[in-house]
């Protein structure tokens, strides 16, 4: 089961995007409903390590679940 970062929790910090072994997270377009940048999670690519959970200093940007209904991803 993949990870999912909450779009409108993110904050844009991309911790996350260094950390990840199989570089499956990538910036989404535009801004959030926040004003910020914000990652996705290509939950085809995911192999659910919890690298990005353990680094992102935003509480709740990043959940241990695959919740496509909070995670916005570009098409």
């Amino acid at each position: 089961m993949a990870h999912s970062i909450v779009t409108d929790v993110c904050q844009g910090v991309s911790d996350c995007v260094e950390a990840c072994p199989v570089a499956c997270i990538d910036q989404g377009p535009g801004k959030n409903t926040q004003g910020t940048d914000w990652y996705w999670i290509d939950f085809s690519t995911c192999i659910d390590c919890g690298i990005c959970l353990q680094v992102c200093p935003v509480e709740g940007a990043i959940i241990p679940e695959e919740r496509p209904e909070l995670q916005r991803t570009p098409e």
